[in-house]
């Protein structure tokens, strides 16, 4: 899989292509590489053998010459290593090959999931849902999800109204059992307990 992209094939990323992390740095001098992934699930990146590959942003990536567009890549060992993973992709076998990564984001096709575990989701599948409460007042529309140690917290936009001018505000509701009555993926709504003025 060698091309004018060094080891990496160059491909168009995938229309469901998901970024799951970036490489932090070289781990060791034989072509490993530190990921900060962006969930603690990251079953996804352990289960696709191929990641596809962009540059960094160019806030991250001054002097980056790696690859200039998509390229795709064979995970040759992905581990698990104290506060994140490390990985070594076929064609990376030094030091300088794994340095020559820093800030490039790792994406991986939706597609290409492992199967969620019942009553377990993706975060990727829960943004953009609609949040209602039990009266089926609208909540908001998830932004993001916030891990916060053991938990996550769904982070909502709202659109309120103050002195007569309408603005986008945010709410955070407890990803946990004792809040969240029901997701579903098919409507795109997520059931809450949970009132305006919490």
């Amino acid at each position: 899989m060698t091309s004018s992209n060094g080891p990496f094939e160059a491909s168009p990323l995938p229309d469901d292509a998901v970024e799951l992390g970036r490489f932090l740095d070289a781990w060791g001098v034989k072509g490993w590489v530190h990921i900060q992934p962006h969930s603690a699930d990251t079953r996804a990146l352990f289960e696709s053998q191929d990641w596809f590959l962009l540059p960094p942003e160019a806030r991250f990536g001054r002097g980056f010459s790696a690859f200039a567009s998509p390229v795709r890549v064979r995970v040759a060992d992905i581990k698990v290593h104290a506060d994140g993973l490390v990985a070594r992709l076929e064609g990376v076998a030094d030091r300088n090959g794994a340095e020559a990564l820093k800030g490039v984001r790792i994406h991986v096709p939706r597609s290409a999931f492992p199967p969620a575990e019942d009553g377990e989701y993706y975060w990727v599948d829960l943004i953009g849902l609609e949040v209602v409460n039990r009266e089926g007042v609208h909540l908001g529309v998830v932004r993001d999800l916030m891990p916060t140690g053991p938990t996550s917290v769904l982070v909502m936009d709202y659109t309120e109204t103050v002195d007569g001018i309408q603005r986008t505000a945010e709410r955070m509701v407890p990803f946990v059992g004792a809040y969240i009555d029901d997701v579903d993926l098919t409507a795109r709504r997520i059931t809450a307990d949970w009132q305006t003025d919490y």
